[in-house]
């Protein structure tokens, strides 16, 4: 299993949320965040007064996934998220070595 952290505009979460069900990935957890890396940010004027804001609101997307499915949903993700600008966001790929329902207590592949 592995884990997909999604960090990208806030207006593509219904993009996302798309290729995600499309898939059959119905399990996300979804954050707002806030963050900068190559957009670093931009100016604003506010009553005359120039100032910085670096950083910028995102979302997280997080989903457990089966090995099998992470090539597939990233180049969907991709295609569906990208604008060509910076700020598009990032994909990170994490290893999961166990995931337990607590309901049940179903372990595995079965939990997602």
């Amino acid at each position: 299993m592995k884990k997909l952290e999604i960090i990208t505009r806030p207006e593509k979460i219904e993009d996302v949320k798309e290729v995600m069900n499309e898939a059959g990935t119905y399990g996300m957890t979804v954050t707002m965040v806030s963050g900068c890396g190559m957009q670093k940010g931009r100016k604003e004027i506010y009553r005359g007064t120039e100032y910085s804001i670096n950083l910028l609101p995102k979302i997280k997307i997080e989903a457990v996934v089966p090995d099998e499915a992470v090539e597939g949903l990233i180049q969907k993700i991709t295609e569906a998220v990208r604008t060509g600008q910076v700020g598009d966001g990032k994909i990170f790929v994490y290893n999961v070595e166990d995931a337990v329902r607590i309901r049940t207590g179903t372990r595995g592949k079965d939990a997602i």
